[in-house]
């Protein structure tokens, strides 16, 4: 009889231990869920907000050929330039030909500056809001940027 009760005893004993150990276990696991659940949310409201897009979903990049050419001083100095258009292509149906009008613009406008006009960080700034200008209206409106990749003096 004292083999029983002691069985019953270790068998209430072990229910008891095991319930009260599911009871934390749910409640430690209801906090921590509550705890991740909070630090998501403030992640969320810490996070910077969606950039909306420049340009439209009817753009296109395309390349220019390369445009070489003397500058007016010194005489003996040569620029290469490379850059892209960046250009609506619903409103434009012939880009290839567009480009060609530009690059020939472009390299118009690359004789008459001087290479103390493209000196440095200001002078690159000016070259590309010129070109820039000049891009916008030799389009009609149809090329939003031309993006200077490399421009080479020499």
């Amino acid at each position: 009889m004292a083999d029983k009760k002691s069985l019953f005893i270790w068998i209430g004993a072990t229910l008891g231990l095991s319930a009260v150990g599911a009871g934390v276990g749910g409640f430690l696991g209801i906090t921590i869920i509550d705890h991740v659940k909070a630090f998501e949310k403030e992640l969320a409201d810490r996070a910077p907000p969606l950039v909306t897009p420049k340009y439209g979903p009817n753009i296109s990049l395309m390349d220019l050929p390369p445009i070489i050419s003397n500058l007016s001083e010194p005489a003996n100095s040569w620029v290469r330039l490379q850059a892209a258009i960046i250009y609506d292509n619903k409103l434009e149906p012939k880009p290839q030909m567009l480009a060609a009008t530009i690059s020939a613009d472009v390299l118009a406008y690359l004789k008459t500056v001087t290479v103390a006009q493209i000196a440095g960080a200001s002078g690159l700034e000016h070259l590309r809001e010129d070109l820039n200008e000049r891009v916008a209206i030799r389009s009609d409106g149809h090329v939003h940027e031309l993006i200077i990749e490399t421009l080479v003096v020499q």
